[in-house]
């Protein structure tokens, strides 16, 4: 199994889970099928970038989350606009 990463919370370092086992054990009960879906859609190209999203999710951080959103928006906007 992956050796977890380090980061730093306000301050604090944690610990990110950086495996799909770890990072869905980390996840709130209500969010492991929707990550599980997640996981199991994702294509070669998109892996990372879902593992890192879910990475975000697992460690709470009010910055991620605000950065979260933003991207999304900037995602539905493009979207949108194609």
């Amino acid at each position: 199994m992956a050796e977890p990463l380090k980061t730093f919370v306000d301050g604090v370092e944690v610990e990110v889970p950086n495996s799909i086992p770890g990072i869905r054990a980390a996840l709130p009960e209500e969010r492991r099928e929707e990550f599980d879906q997640a996981v199991n859609e994702a294509g070669v190209d998109e892996i990372h970038a879902v593992m890192r999203h879910w990475m975000l999710e697992a460690v709470p951080d009010p910055n991620a989350n605000a950065l979260l959103e933003r991207l999304a928006a900037d995602e539905a906007e493009r979207r949108g606009a194609a």
